[in-house]
Order: C-alpha cells, then sequence, then structure tokens
C-alpha cells in the first residue's frame, strides 16, 4: 500500500495530524518529516523492527548503524548521552534548538536499545514545531537520516511531493510542510577534551564558543 502524503503546517500544526504520525510511529511505521535544515526519515527509536525496516530502506547494516537521534528537550539528550558536562550543557543550551548535530558519549541506554555496542550518538534538536511536537507526542526520540539525492549536482531532495514519488512504497507516510533546505546541520564532535566540527553545515559555529 502506498504512504499517505500528509500536509501539517510548519508554524502550527494540527495536533489530530501531529496525534497521527505518532499512532503510525507507534505502530512500526516510517515517516519522512521536515527539520530546519533537510527533510529526515525516521521511526520510532523504541521498535527495533521499525529500525530494522529503516535499515533496510537506507540499505545499512544494523551493527552499522549511525543515525542521529531527534530529542525534544536538554532532559531527553541527557539520557541518551552521558558526561554531559558544565561546558558542553552550556553550549547545548547556547545552540539548540537549531540546525547541529552533536556527537555526544552514548550512555547505557543506547546499546540495550539498539542491540549495537554503540559507544557514541549523534544528537539533534530541530528548531522546527513539526519534529519537536512528533517527538514530545511519542515519549521518547526518533532515529533518524537525512533524505539524499541520487543526483551528484544536488545533494539533498528539497522538495516533498518528489519525495512522496520516491518513497511512497517503503515508508508510512511522506509529511509535507512546505520545500525544505538544502543544507545539513553542522556536526559537532563532543567526545574528546576540545569540540570539533565535523561538518560545516547551517549551524553558526559563533554559537558554540
Amino acid at each position: 500500500m502506498a504512504a499517505e502524503l500528509l500536509k501539517i503546517h510548519p508554524v502550527n500544526p494540527e495536533q489530530r495530524k501531529i496525534r497521527h504520525v505518532v499512532d503510525t510511529l507507534l505502530n512500526g511505521g516510517l515517516i519522512v518529516y521536515p527539520t530546519d535544515t533537510i527533510y529526515g526519515i525516521g521511526c520510532n527509536l523504541m521498535n527495533k523492527k521499525a529500525i530494522e525496516r529503516l535499515c533496510h530502506v537506507l540499505d545499512i547494516k544494523p551493527q552499522k548503524l549511525d543515525l542521529s537521534f531527534i530529542c525534544r528537550d536538554l532532559s531527553q539528550i541527557s539520557e541518551y548521552a552521558r558526561r554531559i558536562d558544565t561546558p558542553i550543557f552550556k553550549m547545548l543550551k547556547k545552540a539548540l534548538p537549531g540546525p547541529f548535530t552533536f556527537i555526544l558519549e552514548s550512555s547505557s541506554k543506547v546499546p540495550k536499545i539498539l542491540d549495537v555496542n554503540k559507544k557514541t550518538v549523534g544528537i539533534r534538536m530541530p528548531n522546527h514545531a513539526v519534529p519537536r511536537m512528533i517527538v514530545e507526542g511519542l515519549g521518547n526520540p526518533l532515529i533518524s537520516a537525512s533524505i539524499r539525492n541520487e543526483d551528484a549536482i544536488r545533494e539533498y531532495t528539497t522538495d516533498p511531493v518528489e519525495m512522496y514519488d520516491d518513497l511512497r512504497h517503503v515508508v508510512d507516510i511522506v509529511i509535507d510542510s512546505g520545500a525544505g533546505g538544502n543544507m545539513p546541520s553542522t556536526v559537532v564532535d563532543c567526545t574528546s577534551e576540545s569540540t570539533q566540527i565535523l561538518r560545516h553545515g547551517l549551524g553558526d559555529p559563533d554559537l558554540l564558543y
């Protein structure tokens, strides 16, 4: 059965539509959703079968899982990351919500959930109402990857209708909240003594200092 193309307002998301998305995730569904950078594809972090589906769609092995957790707030981040000392906490508080992915040491919770001995975790907290309301309703993070384009020139797909055409047979819902961006998040590694930018993206590096 083909996926549903669901229009959701990007600033004032309709509660009943968010609830529908959450119910789909709780039942093991995959969704395509907007962020403050590019569109993502994700599922419920607490549903192992959904994660297996996501890995299959992305053509990655579960043992090589290297996806981001979409979190609702700093307290939720602290559940999945450990050793968030005062300087890192201040940086997260300053930069989030925003277009950053922070690589942090994973808490003991992460390997138990994923059945993979992951020592680090990528954390996102997008400055976009739709994913944050979804995660709030879900009660735990989404596990997610970016929607990439096979085109050698255009790295990221920005049109949700085009994403629907490409993915309607492998996901359950494609959310249309308008055109997405074409620049990914800034990736910041916080696992060593000094933070390091691994990828320059939309996030302003000045917010890290």
